[in-house]
């Protein structure tokens, strides 16, 4: 008896490619923990840096908190730039992205896959960073609302990994020039995003030119939201703030979609972007 086969499609297909490609990396955090070493204790001695500057200088004492929070966030940023923006060019370096860009599934959704796995030791740094921090440096907290808190750091996450995916496609058109080019943009984005002070002491205009990326307006509401001097210091309200990541979701998720797909035309029709000696 002949047994049927059935391929699913849509968002079934784009579900399971998730799923499919989160886990070996899910799977190799788990073989290999060296990785809590060196991703949680090193960035903590740059936490631990910023943090006696600042009590040198006698600032306020939220301005600990703001290093604490900005040093578990960085984890998000570096998953990011190295375990999704530049991942399609190591994929080519390795011979898989002719195999990814002739299966029937979407790239968006091997992307995803990959850094959804990689999110296990990222929010795994992410929360020993903030919980260690807080409790060694006694950070005090005054949440306003939970829920907000919640919605702002969901919308930061969708849009940084639709500039991500984004940022894959245009990694991979650079070709070798990729490594060159995370290297470039790690520092200035840690700089200009606020990671260790409030964006609004480069001024309004400097800081609504920063917030195209989407951790600068994310974060700027977090500390908003759980610190009691937060918006004192913050660029905008919470609210809008809200309203502008959403914008920005839309718009990355959607420039992530149509770089893709024209990345895959040009590979399919041209053949350079997967030959690995281009």
């Amino acid at each position: 008896m002949q047994t049927r086969i059935t391929k699913n499609s849509g968002w079934k297909q784009f579900f399971q490619t998730v799923v499919g490609r989160a886990y070996p990396r899910v799977v190799g955090t788990m073989r290999d923990l060296n990785w809590l070493f060196f991703d949680i204790f090193m960035p903590f001695l740059t936490m631990v840096g910023y943090v006696y500057v600042y009590r040198a200088l006698k600032a306020p004492e939220e301005y600990i908190g703001f290093v604490v929070l900005g040093s578990a966030m960085t984890a998000f940023w570096i998953n990011i730039l190295w375990s999704m923006s530049s991942q399609l060019y190591w994929e080519k370096e390795g011979g898989n992205l002719a195999l990814y860009i002739a299966s029937p599934t979407s790239m968006m959704a091997i992307l995803l896959g990959m850094a959804t796995g990689g999110m296990l030791a990222t929010t795994t740094r992410a929360l020993a960073i903030f919980v260690i921090g807080s409790l060694v440096f006694n950070v005090s907290y005054a949440l306003v609302s939970f829920w907000t808190l919640f919605g702002v750091f969901v919308l930061t996450m969708v849009a940084l990994y639709g500039l991500g995916m984004m940022m894959a496609s245009l990694f991979l058109l650079l070709n070798r020039e990729a490594w060159h080019l995370a290297n470039f943009v790690q520092a200035p984005v840690m700089l200009f995003s606020g990671f260790y002070f409030p964006v609004r002491a480069f001024g309004f205009w400097p800081g609504m030119v920063a917030s195209i990326i989407p951790l600068t307006l994310g974060m700027d509401a977090m500390r908003q939201l759980v610190f009691p001097s937060g918006t004192l210091i913050g660029l905008l309200t919470p609210h809008v703030e809200v309203l502008i990541l959403a914008g920005l979701s839309v718009v990355y998720v959607l420039a992530a979609f149509f770089m893709l797909r024209y990345m895959e035309r040009l590979a399919i029709n041209q053949g350079r972007i997967t030959d690995r000696l281009s």
